[in-house]
């Protein structure tokens, strides 16, 4: 008998046009296998989701670039279709946004956490987070916004060459624009002509202090947060490996206890009064030791499945109990666990996993989106290596760019070696509005010593 009241569907909302996105597929798994009706509103053409045989019904999606307004239209279509109340989870910003200052209008058609309609545009959006983590006491990398584009080259330079920038609002870069949500900038140069596509990119420009990779820094955290401010299901996670490397997504992580990561997660959540399913980034700095929040993703993270328990309980499932009033399954957790996503790191795929392991894509009881994703992933390498060939020569010999990713893009470019810290922002501060948060300035010596 399933711990969940399987007479409650779930409706999965994405409205990245990612087809490799597979957290979508855990969500469908995870219910799925529950015995919870599923249904999926993405854009699922050549997505291997659609494969699945626990998804009960796919829907079309919101219009790209649609205004929240328009996302709830959609939504109430679905509703009606579905013709009893669901649980409604979000599964990339830009939706949990849309769900969120429209709480009030999708109930009682859809089950959701209750909170302030605006806390997840405002922990999603980096030009608030630095402002949260200053609020809270959470550390969080040296950050300014510019100004102008000769305050974007100043602020290079005061941070200290390499910088990260982002910007504040990456689900509002245009698709096909070739911006990027976040891209090392190594010259002053690069950070005034990047400045200059303000507009363009929908958000302010934020440039942020560089965090030196190495071995045991990056961590994740994914929980939820229930209607006591509880947080439960989850863990912290370390990313053992990233595609692209040292830049971009969990290609592996392991379910890794750390008290110190855990208590940051809790404590920043009950001083938010944030309720619903998290996903946070973290960078621990090599040299004080301390963990930097880097991001704060109102959904689910695209590996919650990693800290599924002993009684089978993660972050999705543990949404759908809280909010139809079922008490949660008593499990206890798997630390050593592994999540791969094979596409990504196919040798690590194969390599024994003596404490457990769950693979992105391919499973025994739901072989059809891992055969698919073999499939549009050999098309889509293909295609992207055919356009580099095919790629004119850049201006300066050895000169790159290394990027991230391009939102709504599979992370598929970037230099090997090379490590991002993601951006926390502090916002209306001029770029001389130094000290930041009550740190004082800091001379070239000390910057040098410090992250």
């Amino acid at each position: 008998m399933s711990l969940l009241d399987i007479r409650v569907p779930a409706v999965l909302l994405r409205i990245d046009r990612n087809p490799f996105h597979h957290g979508t597929l855990g969500a469908v798994r995870s219910l799925g296998r529950a015995g919870v009706d599923v249904h999926v509103v993405a854009d699922s053409t050549g997505s291997p989701v659609r494969k699945s045989r626990f998804v009960r019904q796919l829907h079309p999606p919101p219009a790209p670039g649609a205004s929240p307004a328009e996302i709830v239209a959609v939504l109430r279509r679905v509703a009606a279709r579905v013709a009893r109340p669901a649980v409604l989870i979000p599964m990339d910003d830009a939706s949990a946004i849309a769900v969120g200052r429209h709480r009030e209008d999708l109930t009682p058609a859809y089950l959701l956490p209750q909170q302030p309609a605006t806390l997840p545009e405002r922990v999603a959006d980096k030009a608030e987070l630095a402002e949260v983590c200053a609020a809270a006491g959470i550390p969080y990398p040296r950050t300014l916004v510019p100004d102008s584009a000769e305050q974007a080259a100043a602020a290079a330079w005061r941070l200290g060459l390499p910088v990260v920038a982002k910007w504040s609002r990456p689900w509002l870069v245009p698709a096909g624009s070739g911006l990027r949500s976040t891209v090392v900038v190594r010259s002053a140069r690069e950070a005034r002509e990047l400045y200059l596509r303000t507009e363009e990119a929908g958000s302010r420009l934020l440039l942020q202090e560089f965090l030196p990779p190495g071995p045991d820094r990056d961590w994740f955290f994914h929980g939820y947060a229930d209607r006591t401010g509880t947080v439960r299901a989850g863990g912290p996670g370390r990313k053992q490996r990233a595609w692209p490397r040292g830049a971009g997504l969990t290609a592996v992580g392991l379910w890794t206890p750390n008290p110190q990561v855990e208590a940051l997660a809790e404590r920043l959540t009950d001083e938010l009064g944030f309720r619903g399913i998290f996903d946070l980034d973290f960078r621990r700095c090599g040299t004080t030791g301390r963990y930097h929040l880097l991001d704060f993703n109102p959904r689910p993270g695209a590996q919650f499945r990693l800290f599924a328990d002993s009684a089978g309980l993660d972050v999705v499932r543990a949404l759908h109990l809280d909010l139809t009033h079922r008490p949660p399954a008593a499990g206890a957790p798997l630390a050593g666990r592994a999540f791969v996503v094979e596409n990504y790191a196919p040798l690590s795929a194969l390599r024994p996993a003596p404490r457990g392991r769950e693979l992105a894509w391919s499973a025994p009881d739901d072989r059809g989106p891992g055969l698919a994703m073999w499939a549009l992933w050999c098309r889509h390498v293909a295609g992207r290596l055919l356009a580099r060939l095919c790629r004119p020569a850049p201006a300066e010999p050895g000169a790159h760019s290394p990027v991230v990713r391009q939102a709504g893009e599979p992370p598929m470019t970037g230099a090997p070696g090379e490590e991002l810290s993601g951006v926390s922002s502090l916002s209306g501060l001029p770029l001389s509005g130094l000290p930041i948060a009550g740190q004082p300035d800091r001379s070239d010596d000390e910057k040098a010593s410090s992250c």
